[in-house]
């Protein structure tokens, strides 16, 4: 390996190293309803985020939190010794993909039919610290 590609290489394992994710994959809801609670917590401090979800009418944002909750925990295991207090955690991404589509027919008048489309998603979470966020963006 070239000394260019370790650089790189080492380069990205710092990066990730401060990141944190966690996927939810195969979620029985509509991309649509799950972007609309995504977009609630994009950008938040992680206690306030978990605070937004709690209290949303929304279905899709108790799995979310859960998401939540779940990419705090690796971010707890690949930072032994840190506290979630202290670091300062935000939602640096967050998005959601479609996913498979279950397609079924209902019977209609006049020996017609209609399509039954019933959608999932895949929802991918990545938090980071705030505090070396801001210092990579300079």
């Amino acid at each position: 390996m070239g000394a260019r590609k370790r650089e790189f290489a080492n380069r990205l394992k710092e990066e990730r190293k401060n990141k944190s994710f966690a996927v939810l994959r195969k979620c029985p809801s509509s991309p649509r309803k799950m972007r609309y609670v995504v977009d609630m917590i994009r950008g938040v401090e992680v206690n306030r985020a978990l605070d937004i979800l709690k209290f949303s009418n929304k279905e899709a944002a108790g799995s979310v939190e859960k998401l939540l909750l779940s990419a705090i925990k690796n971010w707890e295991v690949k930072n032994e010794g840190s506290r979630v207090e202290d670091s300062n955690l935000i939602v640096k991404e967050v998005f959601v993909d479609c996913g498979t589509m279950v397609k079924r027919m209902k019977t209609a008048p006049q020996g017609r039919a209609y399509r039954i489309r019933k959608r999932s998603n895949h929802v991918t979470v990545i938090i980071d610290s705030a505090i070396i966020s801001a210092t990579q963006t300079k």
